[in-house]
């Protein structure tokens, strides 16, 4: 697996698994047991560690630039751990800190948020930017949550969905259009 400018490092015996069709910019760090599904995108700068458990990412998620996503081991009364799970069709925006929590196909973490381990966003539903979302805290679908720590605000209404849904298509055109220029810039 040649991507230039990525780091991609095998710890304890696992590789990232990283699909082919998948934009991981240079300057990003990948390390263990991370699954990252097809026409997802990770962004220059973010580091996803998965030495003590996994990360697994869906099909078509973002992880914008100098996002971290982390998991956490098995430990005693705790004998799954927190790994990370992240569906398909997910927004992830900059500088997010992501730790052993759930979110579902088409949730959405704003820009500098936090998600703690055991924390569930739920499908379709927005954690607001700069928000803190406590271990084990579990957002339904279409909900808005913000504040440290986060707490609902609202439902979502249809054209909050669709705006971010449109959010996930530009990202998926966006990716192509840096991976043509980063391998052109390669080039020389």
């Amino acid at each position: 697996m040649n991507r230039p400018g990525v780091n991609i490092i095998p710890i304890h015996g696992k590789t990232p698994k990283i699909h082919d069709s998948a934009f991981i910019a240079p300057g990003c760090t990948i390390i263990g047991n991370v699954t990252i599904g097809a026409e997802s995108s990770i962004w220059y700068n973010c580091v996803l560690r998965a030495d003590v458990s996994r990360i697994e990412i869906g099909e078509r998620t973002n992880v914008q630039d100098g996002s971290v996503l982390h998991c956490d081991p098995e430990r005693p009364g705790d004998p799954d751990g927190s790994p990370l799970i992240i569906g398909d069709d997910v927004l992830i925006g900059h500088m997010a800190m992501i730790h052993g929590c759930r979110i579902e196909n088409r949730g959405f973490v704003g820009l500098g948020a936090i998600a703690m381990n055991k924390a569930v966003i739920g499908s379709d539903a927005m954690l607001a930017a700069g928000a803190m979302l406590t271990e084990g805290k579990v957002m339904g679908a279409r909900e808005l949550w913000g504040g440290r720590p986060a707490r609902k605000m609202r439902d979502l209404d249809d054209a909050a969905v669709a705006a971010m849904r449109m959010g996930v298509a530009h990202y998926a055109e966006n990716a192509k259009a840096h991976s043509q220029a980063v391998d052109e810039t390669l080039k020389g």
